[in-house]
């Protein structure tokens, strides 16, 4: 028994929906499909996602919508056109939509329900095209489905009950198709999850049913091992165990988000990664164990965007609970952090620089002089992080002097290094402006002169 995920490039018109079909029916065990919104049909398009956002922005400011909602409205008319389907759906879009935008949900809640419209419009779609082919499909929607999740808008987390609920679904002979994205609280409330939320959702329902492979369908052939905006025709990954795409979504692969894979990873359930565009390549597999025959880093990624809290104590390391505290005053005014690589005498805090607002930025350092007594206290700001993945890293010799070998042959300093203490991942921190040949220097050091 397979879960298919399809995401919004994968049904973005009538002619990938077609494509989708194909897989679908190709496969007798393809018995699980979760679908994303629509997502561009070319690079000056808009994502139905974004069209609903911005509905739901005009709304609040009382601007006219009209415009916006005609697009999106035509988008799915467009869609069920090329497919010759019937169009009462748009009509039920339609008065969906207008209810939304006319009640009186808070913003938060507003939003949410308003995006997962996308999701749940295809998963309609899709599921009568297939009807419409001669085969037996049904949309099923989250609540039937049974995926319970948290109150907390825009980043709901699935409850453990869902996966029992999820399992019940195992005995329906048809094809179900279930929009991604969304779930519902226990007072039946909508709740969307954070980014990649189809992602979740497809892991999520791939972990209830206990299905034998997870599929994501996207629209590149297989996971490459450094970002091909960076280097020219990179290495394709084949093989990749979970801890290794854990490291690599978090540091900045697009594919996933870092979060999506979990309940399949606990699960141990493998995921494939394949093209919809060419669904017969291999694509690559993701498990829990891996030959690590093909070196130690099996990927590099990279993103920017971070700042350093930097802190000086002398006999630092004596003070009890110093780290402890540092961190307390940054949960006490809501900010999450990356890492936190510390010396003797200081410590830095790596943060994602939107979690540090001006505002915030004043308040946590005014705290950090007064309630540590600290001798220094400073800012860095433009960081990029790098980080080099691999299960082979840990029994490999001289993995750390190969890559300060490719820094220094980019001329690029290191600002920082931390290595995960279970050594599938080290991380370094430069500049933003270093970040690129960088990258191309480790990817030369580790890919090209094996």
């Amino acid at each position: 028994m397979k879960v298919a995920k399809f995401g919004g490039s994968s049904v973005a018109s009538a002619a990938q929906l077609q494509k989708v079909a194909n897989i679908i029916i190709s496969d007798s065990e393809r018995k699980f499909v979760v679908v994303s919104a629509p997502g561009k049909r070319h690079s000056e398009d808009q994502k139905v996602t974004d069209l609903l956002i911005e509905l739901g922005e005009r709304s609040v400011r009382n601007e006219d919508y009209s415009s916006v909602l005609e697009a999106l409205l035509s988008r799915f008319n467009d869609i069920l056109d090329e497919l010759d389907l019937t169009k009462e759906i748009v009509e039920e879009v339609k008065d969906n939509l207008l209810s939304i935008l006319q009640g009186e949900t808070v913003f938060t809640h507003k939003m949410d329900a308003l995006k997962a419209t996308g999701e749940d419009t295809l998963a309609k779609i899709l599921s009568q095209y297939l009807n419409s082919l001669g085969y037996k499909a049904t949309y099923v929607h989250p609540q039937e489905a049974g995926i319970i999740v948290s109150d907390e808008p825009g980043r709901a987390q699935v409850l453990d009950e869902s996966f029992d609920h999820l399992y019940n679904l195992r005995g329906r002979e048809e094809i179900q198709v279930i929009p991604g994205f969304f779930g519902y609280t226990k007072d039946n409330k909508l709740m969307a999850f954070p980014r990649g939320g189809s992602d979740i959702t497809g892991s999520i329902v791939a972990a209830g049913v206990k299905a034998d492979l997870y599929e994501n369908f996207t629209d590149v052939d297989s996971v490459y091992c450094v970002n091909p905006k960076i280097v020219q025709s990179p290495q394709e990954i084949n093989e990749l165990t979970y801890k290794e795409m854990r490291e690599l979504s978090y540091a900045g692969f697009s594919v996933f988000h870092d979060e999506a894979l979990i309940p399949a990873f606990k699960a141990k359930i493998p995921v494939s990664i394949k093209n919809t565009n060419h669904p017969d390549k291999k694509g690559t597999m993701i498990s829990a164990t891996r030959d690590i025959t093909n070196g130690p880093v099996v990927g590099i990624a990279s993103d920017n965007g971070f700042i350093s809290i930097y802190v000086s104590k002398y006999l630092m390391n004596r003070e009890k609970g110093f780290g402890r505290h540092l961190l307390q005053i940054l949960e006490e005014e809501d900010i999450s952090f990356e890492h936190a690589p510390s010396g003797i005498d200081d410590m830095s805090v790596i943060l994602r620089e939107n979690q540090l607002t001006s505002e915030k930025e004043e308040i946590v350092i005014q705290r950090i002089k007064d309630e540590l007594k600290v001798d220094t206290v400073t800012i860095d700001r433009d960081l990029a992080m790098i980080m080099i993945v691999g299960e082979g890293m840990n029994s490999t010799i001289g993995v750390t002097s190969k890559a300060s070998t490719a820094f220094s042959d980019a001329g690029v300093n290191i600002e920082m290094i931390n290595q995960g203490s279970s050594e599938v991942s080290m991380m370094f921190g430069v500049k933003a402006e270093g970040l690129e040949p960088a990258v191309q220097s480790l990817y030369k050091a580790f890919f090209e002169t094996k």
